[in-house]
């Protein structure tokens, strides 16, 4: 079956989502690169990019837009859920497990909304940016996902952090981190730009 733009736009969209949800759990998990602590959902980090780029890209802000917004709604429903299976009643064998479950699928209210508000405003930045430079770049795309990324991802970084976290360390220990986080995902921006063009040039290839 041979696919077209229009096909692919419903594969994009479940993939985007499908990432949204997956990087939320992740998030749970945290490494180190040195002294520098990161959030395990930086593994979906570069599907999320080429999805971005795609979206923005080829099928232009209005439609990026209503799978942001399907992503976001997607996002609300699965907290719901999962903040009432943390409160349903375990049984006595499975405390242990309720336990690890309320762990890593429960969070506070003041991170749903630091997470939510940095997703829907970075994202739609991050879109908008793309979109509106391409109408007098149109053949710079590495200088439009770049500046797209880090104008998105900053202020992502700066929402989130700052709702997150301000009150509860130093405002100095508040912008290392913002600057890290946006930092680290730009380059992850740049190291995956060449096959970011690829999949963008193989989808402006397909027949509407």
């Amino acid at each position: 079956m041979k696919l077209n733009k229009k096909d692919l736009l419903t594969v994009i969209g479940v993939v985007f989502v499908s990432c949204l949800l997956i990087s939320n759990i992740l998030a749970a998990k945290t490494f180190t690169i040195g002294s520098i602590v990161l959030p395990s959902a930086v593994i979906v980090f570069p599907i999320v990019y080429i999805v971005n780029d795609v979206l923005a890209e080829v099928y232009g802000f209005k439609k990026t837009k209503q799978i942001i917004y399907l992503g976001f709604l997607m996002n609300l429903m699965a907290v719901l859920c999962y903040t009432i299976a943390i409160a349903l009643p375990a049984p006595v064998f499975a405390t242990d497990i309720s336990n690890a479950f309320e762990i890593t699928l429960g969070s506070t209210w003041r991170m749903l909304i630091a997470s939510f508000t940095a997703y829907l405003i970075g994202s739609l930045l991050n879109a908008f940016v793309m979109t509106k430079m391409k109408e007098k770049l149109k053949k710079h795309l590495m200088l439009r996902c770049m500046t797209s990324t880090l104008v998105g991802e900053g202020i992502d970084a700066i929402i989130f952090i700052t709702i997150a976290f301000i009150g509860t360390m130093s405002i100095n220990s508040l912008v290392v981190m913002i600057v890290a986080q946006t930092i680290f995902k730009t380059l992850f921006e740049v190291v995956f730009y060449p096959l970011t063009k690829q999949v963008i040039k193989y989808v402006n290839k397909l027949p509407e």
